[in-house]
């Protein structure tokens, strides 16, 4: 351990990335429609049950989620009062421009009208799926001409995105 004044070498170069991406939450805190990491995959609670405390133990609560990115289905059992991990997550809109070659060419008015062309469109293979249904309306809306735009939300975390919704909008 060095001493007050004594000059020390600290090597800061290497961090473990995953801990950006995620905070630290009580697992009592945590409701349903919020985001819990399951199995390293981001996901959002569909539902929470709480077992009473046992002759010796704690109460233990069982979460069920959904991943952002898969749809798949993750069940997780935890303490009350463990600490799990949530990730960071980023809901922005924007403003449909094209869509080319399997990606969507949008339009970020929020970060002064820069251009955005790396998020895949959902895929529509995937039946009964959030992603497929993302993807159906997309592929939809983006057919149909008319008076609208059409506004797209992606959700980002870990480094990651994905299209969480869809609509028309009034041009204007």
């Amino acid at each position: 351990m060095a001493t007050p004044g004594e000059e020390t070498d600290h090597d800061f170069s290497s961090t473990n990335a995953e801990a950006s991406f995620t905070n630290p939450t009580q697992a009592s805190q945590l409701a349903k429609g919020d985001f819990i990491l399951i199995k390293n995959h981001p996901c959002k609670i569909i539902s929470k049950s709480t077992s009473k405390p046992g002759k010796h133990g704690h109460a233990k609560i069982n979460f069920e989620a959904l991943c952002l990115f898969t749809a798949k289905k993750y069940t997780d059992l935890h303490p009350a009062h463990a600490t799990v991990e949530a990730p960071i997550v980023v809901r922005r809109e924007y403003l449909l421009l094209d869509i080319e070659g399997g990606y969507l060419s949008l339009w970020d008015q929020a970060a002064g009208g820069a251009l955005k062309d790396d998020v895949r469109v959902p895929k529509t293979d995937e039946s009964g799926t959030r992603m497929a249904e993302m993807g159906e309306l997309l592929g939809r809306l983006w057919g149909k001409e008319g008076e609208k735009d059409i506004m797209v939300t992606v959700l980002s975390t870990m480094g990651m995105e994905v299209v969480d919704g869809v609509k028309e909008v009034e041009r204007g």
